[in-house]
């Protein structure tokens, strides 16, 4: 019996087996292979604080997809395994003169992983990492191998970008990348009541900005980033005084087991959602210590995109790993959902397929695209089958 579990040590499963994967080949004769009934998902990094990888009776480890496998610089395109670590990119990259044009908060992420969740990282203009999806290579529900884009989908090709793993197994990406900048990072502290009076002159301001508020001081760190001429500033300095390239400046160490909690709201409405999940720890759940992020996120047309069709601000409650977190998640979620807020994939919630048909226009197309892919519900584990909408 084989045994998996997510990077916080929250999520675990017992398992018929995990598959170490190394080629297109195994991968088929795998899914072709499987017993009447049996379901299998595919692992990244294990970053997810969400339930997609748990809840089926295999496992895919793409640990051995990894690598930039060729790059365009003409096109500034860059096509990469999907088992690859996102740490690893940004020197590949940046040896062509390339990068990604956004990324998330930390870098021990898959690609693929990433890319099937909607990770994202912080700016006004600036999109999601599916967003900038140009291809994919994967393998559907029939073991048979697809080359996935635009010109052979169409429209449809937005459902793809944010997969949650459900169309089949993504073994190469295809991403839009921009040419390699450098980031200057600045940083600032600013009371509660100073955020929540200034918040959109700050996200009108500064392209990169967000905040991490600690409630039991009352008090948000303030970071901005600007792209610049200067030289980076070896050695890199800490966070909140960088100067350097992209990928130097952009990802933390954030190294504390917890687990989280995101949503993202329309930008307009962030400030008062803030102001009222600011309200609920400083009165109500008082001995939470962890922080509460706001990022900015330009809008997208990828279909279960968190900022499908609207700019957006994303809000993030964190707990320690060893406390219950959900009565204090779920007053949060109370919040969010007054907002119309959508949930990160990768993150906890607790909603249903109604909530998520009603966040999401174009939820059931999306799954008829996901049954057409894989008409046996391989790739479903208990989460997607749960939420799945009634035929």
């Amino acid at each position: 019996m084989a045994y998996w579990q997510n990077w916080s040590g929250k999520l675990s499963q017992k398992l018929e087996a995990v598959h170490f994967v190394r080629s297109v080949e195994d991968i088929s004769a795998i899914i072709r292979d499987l017993a009447p009934g049996e379901r299998v998902r595919v692992a990244g990094a294990g970053h997810s604080h969400a339930p997609l990888v748990i809840g089926g009776e295999r496992i895919l480890d793409l640990g051995g997809f990894s690598g930039v496998k060729n790059t365009d610089v003409h096109h500034q395109r860059a096509r990469i395994s999907a088992g690859t670590p996102i740490y690893t990119l940004g020197q590949a990259l940046h040896s062509s003169g390339l990068a990604l044009r956004n990324q998330g908060d930390i870098d021990r992420q898959s690609l693929g992983g990433a890319c099937a969740t909607g990770t994202h990282g912080s700016g006004r203009a600036l999109q999601n990492l599916s967003a900038n999806i140009e291809s994919v290579q994967l393998i559907d529900g029939e073991g048979c191998l697809r080359e996935l884009s635009r010109d052979s989908l169409g429209e449809d090709f937005d459902a793809v970008k944010v997969g949650l793993g459900a169309f089949g197994v993504v073994t190469e990406i295809e991403m839009n990348c921009r040419e390699a900048f450098k980031l200057r990072e600045v940083s600032f502290q600013r009371t509660g009541d100073e955020l929540v009076a200034n918040l959109h002159q700050m996200m009108q301001t500064h392209e990169r900005f967000e905040f991490f508020w600690q409630p039991r001081q009352d008090q948000g760190l303030v970071k901005t980033m600007a792209e610049t001429d200067d030289a980076p500033e070896y050695p890199i300095a800490k966070e909140g005084e960088r100067c350097g390239w992209n990928y130097e400046v952009l990802p933390n160490h954030r190294p504390h087991l917890h687990t989280e909690m995101e949503y993202s709201v329309a930008a307009a409405d962030g400030p008062a959602c803030f102001a009222e999940i600011r309200d609920l720890l400083m009165n109500t759940f008082t001995e939470v210590q962890w922080p509460v992020e706001y990022r900015t996120l330009a809008r997208d047309d990828a279909w279960l995109s968190n900022a499908y069709e609207r700019e957006t601000v994303t809000i993030s409650v964190h707990q320690d790993v060893r406390v219950n977190e959900s009565d204090y998640y779920a007053a949060c979620e109370s919040i969010f959902k007054a907002y119309q807020g959508r949930p990160h994939w990768g993150k906890v919630h607790y909603l249903d397929g109604e909530n998520l048909a009603s966040l999401y226009p174009k939820w059931r197309d999306w799954w008829r695209l996901r049954d057409h892919l894989d008409p046996r519900g391989i790739f479903l584990n208990d989460f997607l089958a749960r939420v799945r909408p009634k035929r």
